[in-house]
């Protein structure tokens, strides 16, 4: 159970799988708000303020997608997207638009309890950052307490789920991180099941910053390059 009441939009048009995703999230002490198309989403999160959304990508009115686009800037708020497809170029149109997560249908309610719980605790962490020092990572800089990222003179836009990836991985620059050291750290779960999810978001993090700053060790993990800055001793060296 969880100990404060979190609100969960979920936004599906299938109403079985409605009513049984917002009766388990019920069962599980949180508040849920319910929406069935991509507009009555939209309304329903500017008028109840969702901690975080369970979103289809098929919908009527407009798609997943569409509401995701919309809902993201109107505020930040984690969103979980549920997918008929394992299609991975569907998966990282989703994470483009702004969503954190994704499960594809037919899923397990307790795998869905267990991701909308990680996107909540996600979130709390970003309060704890508040401390800590921007991080110069070459010509990247990433400041932790305001959640943004600059490329050289450029503001790299990061989903939340990227964020805390670039994150855990910067916390050991050259060091190979563990798919299921991601899985558990990023989005606070483990299981081999979800290093899809893991390569899913490395590859829309490698499009924000540049592919060769994001290392793939084949099996084990990535690991944060960060090139010498000329003028600085070793740059150059091979």
């Amino acid at each position: 159970m969880t100990s404060t009441r979190r609100r969960v939009l979920v936004v599906e048009d299938d109403p079985v799988i409605n009513q049984a995703v917002a009766d388990r999230l019920v069962a599980e002490g949180y508040d849920v708000v319910r929406a069935v198309d991509g507009p009555a989403a939209v309304a329903a999160h500017a008028e109840h303020r969702p901690d975080v959304v369970v979103l289809d990508v098929m919908l009527p009115g407009y798609d997943g997608h569409e509401v995701c686009r919309r809902i993201q800037a109107d505020r930040p708020v984690p969103v979980l997207m549920l997918t008929a497809r394992a299609d991975e170029a569907d998966v990282l149109v989703g994470l483009a638009v702004g969503a954190d997560d994704y499960l594809t249908k037919p899923f397990r309610m307790k795998e869905l309890v267990a991701r909308v719980a990680a996107l909540l605790r996600r979130v709390d962490r970003a309060g704890e950052m508040a401390g800590r020092r921007a991080l110069e990572l070459g010509d990247l800089r990433v400041d932790p307490p305001a959640r943004r990222v600059w490329r050289g003179e450029e503001e790299v836009r990061l989903t939340p789920t990227e964020f805390d990836l670039l994150l855990c991985l910067a916390a050991t620059p050259g060091a190979v991180v563990t798919r299921e050291r991601l899985m558990a750290e990023v989005w606070g779960w483990a299981g081999a099941s979800g290093t899809r999810t893991v390569d899913s978001h490395v590859k829309g993090l490698r499009a924000k910053v540049g592919a060769e700053r994001v290392r793939t060790v084949h099996g084990v993990g990535y690991a944060l390059e960060v090139p010498d800055r000329p003028g600085r001793p070793g740059a150059g060296t091979p």
